[in-house]
């Protein structure tokens, strides 16, 4: 019998960690494989992708995780192959096939059919999907075998790049590239284009490649945050300000900073902004978020003393290693 796991003795961490999403784990399921390495005591992620997806999942800890919801809103780049002239249950690989046709298209009418799909479109949520419906996912329907009528969802295509294509032989496909707004589903964009071309389709492969400000060439795999020291998982930490990059830097002093992060307004000469990232200067550390109006500057969104401290000691001294 396998001898039982250690057990981990938590630990206040703060940052945020940019995962390479490995193929065939949830986004939960990765999320809590990061959180039992760092020994993390709070964590969230920004944006779920499903196991078939790899790339880009930013992962939040601690004061980063009053901040992820922040990330939702962010554009997301995607890499793709769609399957033509098959189509499937679940619009991917996981699905059994449920209908197949030749692939009579030509490559002209793909480039048509992308310029279609290219711009503001309205996409109809896929059935295999985590959006609630009377407070259950669609996919619970789905699995007992039930359709329920779902409503078009407006979405932006910003960009939708032909990579490859091969119309031809057993298996033809194309390989896109698709930089869209939030609440796009891949899914159904596969499945639409090839419906569009009059033959089906659906994904065999998809990766997010970047997530707002965030690219693959950061990010780092399980296994290889496996294999680091305690004191490198710390160092691979984002600061929990990395999740607010578009909002306007303001820094406050001594008293100032103090009054601020009780959940005062300070006054000052500030243009009016929506998104504000506030800072302290003694010692320079994130105090939260706040919006300024009229002069003003008005708190949203505060990390509390208790854990500008725990940052800044995480930051400056090594774990113990008799906590591992």
């Amino acid at each position: 019998m396998a001898a039982p796991r250690a057990r981990v003795q938590r630990r206040p961490v703060h940052g945020v960690l940019l995962l390479d999403k490995p193929l065939g784990l949830s986004s939960n399921q990765a999320l809590q494989k990061a959180k039992w390495l760092l020994r993390a005591e709070k964590a969230g992620h920004t944006g779920t992708l499903d196991p078939l997806a790899t790339g880009v999942l930013p992962l939040c800890f601690g004061a980063a995780t009053k901040f992820s919801g922040l990330h939702l809103d962010a554009d997301k780049t995607y890499e793709t192959t769609v399957r033509l002239g098959v189509t499937t249950t679940t619009a991917d690989a996981e699905g059994e096939v449920v209908r197949t046709a030749p692939v009579a298209c030509s490559a002209g009418e793909v480039v048509e059919v992308l310029d279609r799909f290219t711009g503001p479109i309205r996409q109809v949520p896929p059935m295999h999907s985590a959006l609630k419906k009377d407070g259950k996912a669609l996919y619970e329907y789905a699995r007992a075998g039930e359709t329920v009528e779902r409503a078009p969802r407006d979405v932006v295509i910003h960009e939708l790049e032909l990579l490859d294509m091969h119309l031809a032989g057993d298996a033809p496909f194309l390989s896109l590239r698709v930089q869209c707004s939030k609440g796009t589903y891949i899914r159904a964009l596969g499945e639409d284009i090839g419906a569009a071309l009059g033959c089906g389709g659906h994904l065999t492969r998809l990766r997010r490649v970047a997530t707002g400000p965030f690219t693959e060439s950061q990010c780092i795999t399980l296994d290889a945050l496996e294999a680091l020291t305690e004191a490198e998982r710390l160092a691979a930490l984002l600061p929990p300000e990395a999740l607010l990059p578009d909002h306007t830097r303001v820094t406050l002093a001594g008293e100032d900073a103090g009054r601020f992060l009780s959940g005062m307004r300070r006054r000052g000469a500030w243009a009016d902004a929506e998104h504000v990232a506030v800072f302290g200067d003694q010692p320079h550390a994130l105090l939260g978020t706040a919006h300024v109006k009229a002069g003003e500057l008005i708190p949203n969104r505060l990390l509390s003393p208790v854990e500008i401290q725990q940052f800044l000691v995480m930051r400056t001294e090594p774990p113990d290693p008799q906590k591992a």
